[in-house]
């Protein structure tokens, strides 16, 4: 086997401490070694034409180039090799800089260092076999779940770049979460104002299909090529005949309380989700509607104004749709304040939830945006509880980031509309990060009206009704004991996993991590991907973040999908990846649950493991995990890994 050496001196960062020429005695006596070449620069331009050149010249079965770390020039260098009809996956790099040359000081030792890396090298490449990069056809269409601020953005950048998407939100209206808040933190802006332009063009951009009422009911494949049930539940309305105007809606004669206003109200069995909601539609209510108790009603549709836009006769549907890439928009939710029996949420008429408070603040609310208590009295004396379930680890150890933010925003706006109003802030840390977001507690902190207060520990904070005042006790930073009168108590609950989170990471196969988020391949340099190629993340289902950060997330996820699945292009899938041998394995599964990527099936008629390549990253857990030996990863054999590691010990 002819072996061909080519040594990179790194201009003076290699050859000031490693001889090449006394580099060149010792790798004559290795096996397989039949020249050694050296180059100023092998990355530059001229190196890398000299290498390419010389290889074509010297026609050697196996490559050993020794230069700097593989992550810096490892795919240029085979590129060079594979212009050279040559195999790019026999060769071998071996980094004489950062592991040699930077970090042992004496030249001798550096050079009988060098030489056995090399000899290592040359064991292990003669043991390489010709791998080859397949290529698939990728669907350039994208599904995105979850209609809230991030998923909205993500889908119009991928849209506007031609590609269709299919956006399923599992509610009857768009926009998520803020378009339920009057005004949003640090600016006080109202939030169905600033989505509405985005809103405008979702609804009127031609490549995205919007799914309301909809979710995901499976999911199989892999990245270019995921094929996607979707379950959409009936509207009972006809999109492109409604007109909005309500006229269904007065004639109803049923109600029940209203989930988008958290129960503080009653909503008809026939209702839009709120005022100004998009779609400009209603939708029946079949749990509410007398219809769905076996009744003939038909009030709505003899009040609708245009004939045939109410349908009583739509059945559940299951979509198909084929795409190739997914990104995941599904948004968060507020922690259960009930598990806390001494906040008293559930039993007490003046405890409230922040999301609850909002609504009590919208103008498309239950009170019209004034801040009533559940009696119909405005409040003297509002207590706001931080830190309801966060920062604690036996609930969530970690701090939500956006309570502190809306907490402020509340003092500000109990001051707008109740200017005589007293507010106790009861925190237990206070979050102020970004540019603009102080600026909002210092104006909290200005109001002479308003009193922050630090307690020691959620779990010692009682809250008790008082001839319709709640008494509130808790112990301070200090260790003293201090008791507040409130007439209504507002509790910030920590950001925690949307409900369907679960479910949907079963479905994809997308891990999760510690607190039920989904995980990102990476928390710093890769927060958008997830360890499943194809599948990206953005907005809070990530983890907790404000409207900014979610909707730059999303935008981000629109990045990688447009770069990774290049429309009318070819996907190439490296072939370092793991294999089975099927005579081996003995069907005990240990791969499968190990894996990161969740890229190891079970084929339940042979009774094996199967690997999806498409899926698997190379990373050898299942390789080191089998207890046959079945799993092998290519490219990172056993054989190859022994023989470098016999030819440094020689």
């Amino acid at each position: 086997m002819k072996i061909g050496v080519y040594f990179c001196n790194c201009g003076t960062n290699i050859s000031d401490k490693i001889d090449p020429e006394k580099i060149r005695e010792e790798v004559r006596g290795i096996p397989g070694v039949e020249y050694f070449k050296t180059c100023d620069y092998l990355c530059s331009e001229e190196g890398k034409s000299f290498l390419e050149e010389d290889l074509k010249r010297e026609r050697p079965e196996r490559v050993v180039i020794t230069a700097c770390s593989p992550r810096d020039y490892e795919k240029t260098f085979r590129e060079c090799v594979a212009k050279s009809a040559i195999n790019p996956y026999l060769m071998q790099m071996v980094n004489l800089r950062e592991q040699v040359a930077w970090v042992t000081a004496d030249p001798g030792q550096a050079a009988q260092k060098a030489t056995s890396y090399i000899r290592g090298a040359a064991a292990r490449v003669s043991r390489h076999a010709p791998l080859e990069e397949k290529e698939i056809e990728v669907r350039p269409d994208v599904l995105v779940i979850g209609a809230g601020p991030a998923g909205l953005k993500a889908a119009l950048a991928i849209a506007g770049a031609g590609r269709r998407v299919v956006l399923v939100e599992k509610s009857p209206m768009l926009g998520g979460m803020p378009v339920r808040f009057e005004e949003l933190f640090p600016n006080l802006e109202c939030g169905p104002c600033l989505l509405e332009p985005v809103l405008a063009e979702v609804l009127q951009e031609k490549r995205i299909e919007i799914l309301t009422l909809s979710e995901v009911a499976d999911i199989a494949g892999y990245c270019g090529n995921f094929l996607v049930k979707v379950r959409q539940s009936p509207r009972f309305i006809d999109l492109a005949r409604c007109i909005g105007c309500g006229e269904c809606v007065n004639a109803c004669p049923e109600s029940a309380p209203s989930p988008f206003n958290c129960g503080l109200n009653e909503k008809k069995a026939i209702a839009f989700a709120q005022t100004g909601a998009l779609p400009n539609a209603p939708f029946i209510d079949s749990d509410v509607c007398r219809r769905g108790k076996g009744e003939d009603c038909q009030l709505c549709k003899a009040a609708c104004l245009v004939d045939g836009a109410v349908l009583y006769d739509q059945q559940e549907k299951i979509l198909d749709r084929n795409v190739g890439a997914i990104v995941l928009a599904v948004g968060s939710s507020l922690y259960d304040c009930s598990v806390f029996p001494g906040l008293a949420y559930g039993k007490s008429a003046n405890v409230y939830t922040s999301m609850e408070f909002e609504r009590l603040l919208a103008a498309t609310g239950p009170t019209g945006g004034k801040i009533l208590r559940r009696d119909g009295r405005p409040p003297e004396t509002v207590a706001i509880l931080h830190c309801v379930g966060s920062l604690d680890h036996r609930h969530r150890g970690y701090c939500s980031g956006v309570c502190c933010q809306y907490a402020f925003k509340f003092n500000q706006m109990i001051h707008h509309k109740l200017p005589g109003a007293s507010v106790f802030h009861l925190h237990r840390e206070l979050v102020t990060p970004g540019k603009e977001e102080f600026a909002l507690f210092s104006r909290a902190e200005a109001n002479p009206r308003a009193t922050f207060l630090r307690y020691a520990n959620l779990e010692n904070v009682r809250i008790s009704e008082q001839e319709g005042t709640s008494e509130i006790r808790f112990q301070d930073a200090s260790g003293h004991n201090q008791t507040i009168l409130a007439d209504m108590v507002v509790l910030c609950p920590a950001v925690v996993p949307a409900p369907a989170s679960q479910r949907l990471a079963a479905q994809l196969q997308t891990p999760l991590d510690r607190f039920g988020f989904f995980e990102e391949l990476h928390g710093r340099a890769d927060a958008a991907q997830t360890k499943i190629k194809g599948i990206y993340l953005a907005g809070t289902c990530q983890g907790p973040k404000d409207i900014q950060a979610s909707i730059n997330q999303g935008m981000a996820s629109a990045g990688y999908v447009l770069s990774q699945l290049p429309a009318g292009k070819t996907l190439t899938v490296e072939p370092i990846t793991a294999n089975v041998n099927e005579a081996v394995c003995s069907g005990c599964r240990i791969c499968v649950k190990v894996c990161p990527y969740k890229a190891i099936g079970f084929d339940e008629e042979k009774e094996i493991s199967a690997v999806n390549p498409l899926l698997c990253h190379g990373c050898g857990t299942c390789v080191a995990a089998c207890p046959s030996g079945a799993m092998e990863g290519n490219h990172f054999t056993q054989e190859q890994i022994f023989a470098e590691i016999e030819g440094v010990l020689q």
